[in-house]
Formats: structure tokens, sequence, C-alpha cells
């Protein structure tokens, strides 16, 4: 078991450098954003077109197909949102509506001049009933009822709703994580908070937090690993100790944990304190030097056809 290569979502990828890879961090994280935030008052043909591209963008980014295929990654989250979206459209819609068409079945009536023939109607004599067949299509609430299975409208809309924003707002974050390195990510919103500086706010001071604090996931990780192999070594029975015996066993490890924690925070401390470190704005460590490239004015230039596209035909009616 090894929780740093198979556990969790979003693990930087150091190899292979994709294309996606190269792209300015700036110009993905706006990227991210207009992904989290279109589907927002959209149509259902906008988040399944929102799902395709995040898809074929995974296919011909160049990742290995080992990283995608992945339970955790988006061979995973496809078969989640397709369970989330089948178990959505078979559960009632919570409107309790017993749907009737709001017209009579067809049924062929007869006039008094189709009836007898001798009889003449004028013009203006009112006519009984006229024989007219359905126009376009018929409307109906229920799509599918087979026995207590019943999918209607609401519940097919609301599972598509929510199944496709689950695999963007999910697959979205993921795919940026994977391709953006953690100091990448800072300095981008660094420099996007930058105007914020105007009004006082320490942004220097969020950055570095944010960074270290991406830096100590994969401490906590390696940590819960070492917890959990010393407890499979150690072969514990656990129906043997009952209910109570276990939970002090977990306490216990669970206090050994923040122990182990809170000393890998020490050590991270008395690092930066030796290295001389005093305060971000005197002891600034510049990541990296953005500037944008050919490639990244090309993705803003997809951008704003994107969010063009979105505008014109990707608003719910």
């Amino acid at each position: 078991m090894d929780l740093l290569r198979s556990l969790p979502l979003g693990l930087y990828l150091e190899q292979p450098q994709t294309w996606l890879h190269k792209i300015d961090p700036r110009v993905k994280f706006i990227w991210l954003m207009s992904f989290l935030t279109t589907y927002t008052f959209a149509n259902n043909e906008w988040r399944i077109l929102l799902v395709v591209l995040l898809v074929l963008t995974t296919l011909i980014s160049g990742i290995p197909r080992r990283i995608w295929q992945q339970p955790q990654q988006m061979t995973g989250l496809l078969l989640l949102a397709f369970f989330v979206f089948a178990i959505g459209c078979i559960t009632p819609d919570g409107l309790g509506l017993h749907y009737h068409p709001r017209l009579p079945a067809h049924q062929v009536v007869a006039t008094p001049a189709t009836a007898n023939p001798n009889i003449s109607v004028s013009p203006a004599t009112p006519q009984i009933a006229q024989t007219r067949k359905p126009q376009g299509k018929t409307y109906s609430y229920t799509l599918l009822e087979i026995a207590w299975l019943k999918v209607t409208r609401r519940s097919f809309d609301l599972a598509l709703r929510l199944s496709t924003i689950l695999f963007t707002v999910l697959y979205s974050t993921n795919l940026y994580l994977i391709t953006t390195a953690p100091e990448e990510i800072t300095a981008a919103i660094e420099s996007l908070m930058q105007p914020l500086n105007k009004f006082k706010l320490p942004i220097t001071e969020i950055t570095l937090t944010l960074t270290l604090s991406l830096r100590f996931i994969p401490l906590v990780l390696e940590e819960i690993q070492n917890l959990m192999r010393a407890i499979m070594t150690r072969a514990i029975n656990w129906k043997k100790l009952g209910f109570k015996s276990a939970v002090k066993i977990w306490l216990v490890v669970i206090n050994r944990l923040l122990e182990n924690l809170l000393l890998r925070a020490e050590q991270m401390a008395s690092a930066m304190t030796v290295r001389g470190f005093t305060s971000p704005n005197e002891h600034k460590v510049q990541w990296h030097d953005l500037k944008l490239q050919r490639r990244d004015w090309v993705a803003i230039a997809i951008l704003g056809l994107f969010w063009g596209v979105r505008l014109v035909f990707g608003n719910e009616v």
C-alpha cells in the first residue's frame, strides 16, 4: 500500500512534461476558474460539452494512459458520475406529481355532415367536432415507467446536472493540479492577487502559507502510511479486542499522528530559521519567472472563444 502514489487526487506529474505543463500557470488558473463558473445558469448541452472538453483535453495532452486510467483519475470519476446519474434518474424528483395528459386520447368523431350525407350544413352552422390529427411531438412528463422504475423529466434533468457538475468540479481541479507544480500555483495566485496590495492585504504571506501547506500534504500522507503499516505488521485481531479496545487503539494512533505532524512542522520552521528567513517580503524566493509565450496567447484566444460560445449558446432558457 503506497498512499503517495495510489490514493490522492491531483498529485503533480513531473514526467513526462506535456504541453499542459508548459502553459503559464496564470492562464491555466483562469481556465480552471472558467470551468468552475460557466456551468452556473447553463443549459444541459453546455454542461455535457464541459465534460467532453475535459476528456478530449486529457486524451490529446499526452498524459500517460496509466495515469488517467487509474480508479482515482478520469476513468473512476466518469464511472462515479455515471452512477450518480443513474441513481438520480430513478430517484423521485420531489414534486410528487401524477401527470395526466392535458388532452384526451385521439378519437375520430363524425360531424353531422359526415354522419348523414342528406343533411346540408350551412357555413354558419356550428360543427359538433372535427377530426384532427396531433401535430408535432407529443409531450409527456414521464419519460420512462416500467413497474416501480420511473424516470421523469425533472429527475432526468437533476441527475444530468448533478453528475456533470460533480465530474467538472473534481476533474478540472485534478487536471490543473497534476499539470502544475505547487510553486507555480502559488506564484500564479500571487501574481493575480497583486492588485489587492492597494488594500494592504498580506498577499505574500498568504501565498507563502499556501506554498507550505501544499508542501506539507505529502508529509501528512507519509505519516498516515507509516502508521497504517505499523498497525498491519502487528496483526491485530480486531474481532477479539471489542469496540472499546479498538477505539482506544485508534485514539492512540491519532494522538501519535498529531505528534508526528507537529514535529514535522517544527522541523520545517527550524529549517526556515536556520536559512535566515525573517519575513516573506525580506526573504522572498522567486520560484518561477512568469512570462507569457506564444502558446499562452493561443490559450487566451481560445479562452475568449470559449466564453463567447458560452454567452451565446450556453445560457439556460
